[in-house]
């Protein structure tokens, strides 16, 4: 079995909570949960963390400068996206477009994905997955779109879980040089099994 990625795991486990705490709103519809202050925290107070998180990623973690490049630019997003939620959510913010910033963390994530695997689709699993967690938060950014239009919408929060919880199952297959599709590419090197 080849080895995990151990750091995509450590996220995966953030984006996890994240994606159930947006799930519970959903269920329970925003006015109810909204009637614990202390709630609307959890999540942008743990996407800040994680962007927080990101720095040492970036500086211990990478082998690369594309990769310090994305890394970087994730922990800046994140943190921006979390600070705003906050903001939100304590009042001292008003415009709900301030939920935009969400929209821009999604997208540069989903960008910084794509294009920090260098490698072609079919090369590996964890290029596979790379560039599906790419188009799949690209894609998935409408759904903080569409509550940036209608803070009330139950199909923006679920929407966004759902995204969440997709993206996390991948981020949990990520392994470094296992075949995917039963293919891997010769360049790959000898895999870990």
């Amino acid at each position: 079995m080849p080895h995990a990625e151990m750091v995509h795991w450590w996220f995966g486990a953030g984006i996890l909570m994240v994606a159930l705490l947006s799930l519970s709103e959903a269920v329970v519809g925003p006015d109810v949960w909204a009637m614990r202050p202390w709630r609307r925290y959890l999540w942008p107070g743990l996407a800040f963390l994680m962007g927080v998180l990101m720095w040492p990623v970036m500086t211990f973690y990478t082998n690369s400068t594309i990769h310090m490049v994305a890394h970087g630019s994730w922990a800046q997003t994140m943190m921006l996206a979390g600070a705003s939620e906050l903001g939100l959510a304590s009042g001292k913010l008003r415009s709900q477009w301030w939920r935009l910033c969400t929209v821009l963390m999604m997208l540069v994530s989903g960008g910084a994905f794509i294009v920090h695997e260098q490698q072609h689709w079919l090369f590996s699993r964890a290029a596979f997955l790379h560039h599906a967690m790419g188009w799949t938060l690209i894609a998935g950014a409408v759904f903080p779109l569409l509550r940036a239009r209608r803070p009330q919408s139950t199909f923006a929060v679920a929407g966004f879980a759902s995204v969440l919880l997709v993206l996390t199952v991948m981020l949990f297959c990520d392994r470094d040089t296992a075949a995917v599709f039963g293919h891997i590419s010769q360049s790959a090197g000898v895999p870990h099994r």
